[in-house]
């Protein structure tokens, strides 16, 4: 059987292939670095995840790790198993301490999960040699900046939407906190982004 590599998540780039998508970078224990392209919504899950950010409401991976737990299913490992046209095929290695099951899987779901659920993410060394790069690593953001700035352009209106989006993921407490720092730094400007973001909270809880 072919050996097994152990890859971490080193972080999340804007993809130079694909417009507005992003590259999950994936990285043995050397040079190689396996880049996979993914949409925002899978970017974001996998960006929360690695911040160690918890939603006001669970997303969908938050809800399929509590059921997991919930139920006492071990997600044992990721297996990043095949590459054709263009795309890698993942198996989640799941077991109730007595069966174990494989299911096929989207890479970025699996990712998502092993993360929230703390298991290890392989591939096989036949993949690192079709597929690894050599990537400069001043190109690897290692945080959520690339998906959600935390000081944004204010004239930039696609640096303001992410933002906007980005706060609806963020606990309370957390946006007042940010609040008071930009408040500090005298940015009135973005104070008044998460000001309205509290505002819609308030009003979404008073009319519950």
């Amino acid at each position: 059987m072919e050996a097994k590599i152990k890859l971490k998540v080193q972080g999340l780039t804007n993809s130079q292939v694909k417009s507005g998508a992003y590259a999950l970078i994936l990285s043995e224990d050397g040079a190689r670095r396996i880049p996979i392209i993914m949409g925002i919504s899978e970017a974001q899950s996998i960006a929360i995840a690695l911040e160690d950010i918890r939603p006001p409401r669970p997303l969908t991976h938050d809800l399929f790790t509590r059921f997991s737990k919930a139920f006492k299913i071990r997600l044992r490992e990721v297996l990043i198993c095949r590459f054709d046209d263009g795309i890698y095929y993942s198996e989640m290695v799941f077991s109730d301490g007595v069966n174990e099951v494989r299911i096929d899987s989207r890479t970025s779901d699996a990712v998502a999960i092993a993360l929230r659920m703390k298991c290890n993410i392989y591939t096989y060394e036949s993949i690192m040699q079709k597929c690894g790069i050599v990537l400069d690593e001043n190109n690897i953001t290692k945080t959520s900046d690339t998906l959600f700035p935390e000081n944004p352009n204010t004239d930039n209106m696609d640096e303001m939407a992410k933002l906007r989006e980005w706060l609806q993921l963020l606990q309370k407490s957390e946006i007042e906190e940010r609040m008071a720092k930009v408040i500090e730094e005298e940015n009135y400007e973005l104070a008044k982004i998460y000001k309205e973001e509290l505002q819609r909270r308030e009003e979404e809880e008073g009319s519950l």
